[in-house]
């Protein structure tokens, strides 16, 4: 668990920013499939700025239902085109770099997506990698001890 203590820390100093209303809002998208063994995968995206990984996820989008932004963001970044579902799944806090380098605390709506379809040209295709991962190895290697959660989630409850 050291990494998660050390994840905690770092967030930690934004805990005011977080318990305030200055946390920013995003929303995410948890991609799943099932591959040919019936087994669930799910889908990470590495970030443009530091290559960690996490899931497709951006700011909400004006006359999109939240629902509706994580299937945008899902084509945007990785590809994947499929239907959300219109519960969110849960939450995630994470620290978001902005543009003029700043931290802030932000607090991701996640959604789970359904996969349908791969595309090869996408808007931000060679901008990151895309890896199709069981939810336990999905877990392993995000940061954020609620997405860990989130993603192990998939593994009882995928569609439900």
């Amino acid at each position: 668990m050291k990494k998660t203590e050390r994840y905690l820390a770092r967030l930690a100093p934004h805990a005011s920013t977080l318990t305030k209303d200055g946390a920013a809002h995003q929303i995410g998208a948890i991609c799943y499939r099932t591959n040919q063994m019936g087994a669930v995968e799910v889908l990470l995206i590495t970030t443009r700025a530091s290559g960690r990984w996490t899931i497709p996820k951006g700011w909400p989008i004006k006359n999109l239902k939240p629902h509706q932004a994580a299937e945008r963001e899902a084509w945007e970044e990785a590809g994947v085109a499929g239907k959300a579902k219109k519960r969110a799944l849960g939450y995630f806090t994470y620290l978001k770099t902005l543009d003029d380098g700043h931290k802030t605390a932000s607090i991701v709506e996640v959604f789970r997506l359904k996969v349908d379809e791969l595309h090869h040209k996408f808007p931000e295709q060679g901008e990151r990698q895309v890896a199709w991962l069981s939810p336990v190895e999905a877990a392993r290697r995000v940061q954020e001890p609620e997405l860990k959660g989130l993603l192990m989630r998939m593994l009882k409850e995928p569609s439900s």
